[in-house]
């Protein structure tokens, strides 16, 4: 279940709480079933997996991909698995742990592990989500917003883009005041 910390330390856990405060930077939260298959679930519980292991996680949760290139024009995915020792996982994570906006929506679909968006709202306060298995999360285009594992350093996520270009970070330079969340 997501967790919402606010800077005034404010915590909410319920999905309608949640959705309420996103409301100001239109970020969408839903849950999305990863289903029953026994051998997805094995495949989300390695910490890596080969290139047709993570085609055939892709493929079994291809419905959500056709509802939204049919509602949003969405046109490829992929699977992205972070955990601790990926090769230059420090160096990728670091593109994304600053203050940035994307001229696309980010959209990630998590099915295993966690991560921290952080979003600057339209009255400067800040807030972060922590985002968890079976989560779906659009940030809409040119929302300011920064993102990074919490210290178990896992996740993979879904990721369906409408142009891979889009999701290039244009960094703002503004200062992160939330504290990261150190458990999970």
């Amino acid at each position: 279940m997501a967790v919402l910390r606010l800077e005034d330390g404010k915590t909410y856990t319920e999905l309608s709480d949640i959705a309420g405060e996103l409301a100001s930077v239109k970020v969408e939260l839903n849950h999305w079933s990863v289903g029953e298959k026994p051998e997805i679930h094995s495949l989300l519980e390695q910490d890596t997996l080969s290139d047709i292991e993570k085609e055939t996680v892709l493929q079994a949760l291809d419905s959500y991909f056709e509802q939204l290139k049919e509602t949003a024009g969405y046109q490829s995915r992929d699977l992205i698995v972070l955990y601790p020792d990926l090769p230059n996982l420090d160096a990728l994570l670091s593109k994304f742990k600053d203050c940035h906006y994307h001229t696309d929506d980010e959209v990630r679909y998590i099915v295993a592990g966690v991560g921290v968006f952080g979003f600057v709202r339209p009255d400067g306060s800040q807030m972060e989500l922590t985002v968890q298995p079976e989560e779906y999360i659009n940030v809409p285009a040119n929302t300011e917003h920064w993102f990074y594992l919490t210290p178990s350093r896992r996740v993979k996520a879904v990721r369906y883009f409408i142009t891979t270009e889009g999701w290039v970070p244009e960094y703002t330079g503004t200062e992160i005041r939330m504290k990261p969340v150190v458990a999970v």
